[in-house]
């Protein structure tokens, strides 16, 4: 787990290697950034703000790349396809 600081607002970052790939999550206050790892049907059965960016392989990659799915949660929150990871973070703020 780290930190990384975006704007002037903290985010929390995790990783976890799997035997084949690596999965990746920047975490707001209000939702989070996940690679192509999370199921955005999930996070709408739970009701949590999730926005999904793919061929990702680290947290810079994750906040150039753009966001192939949300939520209905981070949907509520502004966050579309097709924006920045940074952009759709700082919407989770």
């Amino acid at each position: 787990m780290g930190n990384i600081v975006i704007d002037g607002k903290d985010f929390k970052t995790f990783a976890a290697d799997t035997p084949n790939t690596k999965v990746l999550m920047i975490k707001g206050e209000h939702g989070f950034l996940g690679c192509g790892y999370f199921a955005t049907a999930t996070a709408d059965k739970v009701g949590d703000a999730l926005a999904v960016v793919t061929g990702v392989k680290d947290f810079d990659g994750m906040l150039a790349a753009q966001v192939k799915a949300v939520s209905a949660a981070a949907e509520a929150r502004g966050i579309r396809p097709g924006m920045t990871g940074r952009e759709a973070l700082l919407l989770l703020a």
